[in-house]
């Protein structure tokens, strides 16, 4: 299990739920926030400091989100598991889900 970042995220990407993160789990994409599923140690601190309401626990992300799950999965598809968002910084990339949105009013 893990916790996934939906739709009130993307083009917002307050980052607080990252300063919260104690295993440094949580990506830079370039739209939104990506928590790795296998980094995720399920402690829940991020999801109580995002200012949009954005975070969820895996089971309990609302039926008009469910493709965010394999979103937030599938983005670590191409950079598998590097151990810490800390050092990567942004990534130049986000999956195509959230490419094909129009620009979120934050």
């Amino acid at each position: 299990m893990t916790y996934v970042i939906a739709l009130p995220c993307v083009d917002v990407k307050d980052k607080a739920c990252i300063d919260e993160c104690p295993v440094d789990c949580i990506y830079e994409g370039e739209r939104m926030l990506y928590i790795h599923p296998d980094e995720c140690v399920d402690c829940g601190a991020c999801e109580p400091v995002c200012p949009v309401e954005a975070i969820y626990y895996e089971d309990d992300v609302p039926d008009k989100w469910a493709e965010y799950y394999n979103a937030n999965v599938e983005f670590f598809s191409e950079i598998g598991s590097p151990g810490g968002a800390a050092k990567m910084g942004l990534i130049e990339h986000d999956h195509d889900l959230i490419k094909s949105l129009a620009p979120q009013n934050g």
